[in-house]
């Protein structure tokens, strides 16, 4: 059912039914390095190309996932998926030879929240049995894609992420589970009016501190009524944003906020700046990191809130700001 100005609340919730991650060798070598399913030996994945292996990266957490629910791809309705690429080539070539009717999205890094809202929401309104939501982000297409190709060996400012080579795939369905959506708090564009595209952080915590603020406005909550208050992409310089602009509207989650791109990468020793982002960093940390500490009963209610910052080199040369946009999505032990 409809809950306030953005939310809805599921009279019967989906469940997390299984997940996979499938991370390169950067991630693998950080703090949730023994968690990930599939840890590449090197970033090309046998591929000639970062877009050919970013796209084998994310059929292969395809495959992992409908393997361990011991599911044929027929065995699903719809996918639900996105990347960084133009036209969402990695998405497109990646899950091709699965022949599942595919709804292709783009909310920059927000998008793994996009897929499990859209996903979710089918389940609910008996659209089909099961849903595959995927994302995938890769190194080096996305530096080719939005800054400067490897090679040039350009300096990298303090305030720059490094974006996650890593794909997460996620089977939501009516089969019970540890793991349920309970709700989900679609997002609005956010935008502060930042233009500089080194410091995502900054341009997406605007957004995210209105997603978490109506999330709590129409479900009724405070922030300790969550485990943990999760963001995707925000890093080192936006959770400090996000926290003020938090206080600012008389709310303090401080005490219970995580972030995936602070916690995938260690930042003393990986020298990654302000934390790690793209589509993959949300969706691989979700599966390899939180589900298992949901499904355990580590935490009982989690509000997962994945950030983008929707630009693009067209918009970024031509001056124009960087808009941000999260989705929050409720995750709940039982």
């Amino acid at each position: 059912m409809i809950k306030g100005k953005q939310s809805i609340a599921f009279e019967v919730s989906p469940y997390l039914e299984e997940s996979a991650s499938v991370v390169g060798k950067k991630e693998g070598e950080g703090p949730l390095g023994g968690m990930f399913d599939i840890v590449a030996e090197e970033d090309l994945f046998g591929e000639n190309t970062w877009e050919e292996a970013e796209s084998t990266m994310q059929k292969e957490a395809c495959l992992l996932a409908l393997g361990k629910a011991h599911l044929a791809p027929e065995s699903i309705r719809y996918l639900f998926g996105g990347d960084l690429l133009r036209q969402g080539v990695a998405t497109s070539m990646g899950v091709e030879t699965l022949q599942i009717p595919m709804f292709g999205l783009y909310g920059a890094c927000s998008t793994s929240g996009e897929a499990l809202a859209l996903a979710s929401m089918s389940v609910a309104a008996g659209y089909g049995e099961r849903m595959l939501a995927v994302t995938s982000s890769h190194f080096g297409s996305a530096e080719k894609e939005f800054r400067f190709p490897l090679g040039y060996a350009n300096q990298r400012p303090l305030s720059a992420h490094w974006t996650v080579t890593g794909s997460g795939a996620f089977i939501v369905g009516k089969n019970r589970s540890h793991v349920r959506i309970t709700g989900v708090t679609v997002g609005k564009i956010v935008d502060y009016g930042l233009k500089d595209s080194q410091n995502m952080g900054a341009c997406m915590a605007p957004a995210a501190c209105d997603t978490i603020i109506q999330n709590l406005e129409d479900f009724e909550r405070k922030e300790t009524d969550y485990d943990r208050i999760i963001t995707g992409d925000l890093g080192y310089v936006g959770q400090s944003i996000l926290f003020d602009l938090m206080r600012g509207k008389e709310h303090d989650i401080k005490i219970n906020h995580m972030d995936c791109g602070m916690t995938i990468f260690d930042q003393n020793l990986q020298d990654t700046h302000a934390g790690g982002s793209g589509c993959g960093c949300a969706a691989a940390t979700l599966s390899a990191y939180i589900l298992p500490k949901i499904s355990r009963g580590e935490w009982k209610r989690v509000l997962f809130v994945p950030t983008g910052a929707l630009m693009s080199t067209v918009s970024y040369n031509e001056g124009a700001s960087v808009p941000g946009i999260a989705h929050g999505i409720v995750l709940e032990h039982c």
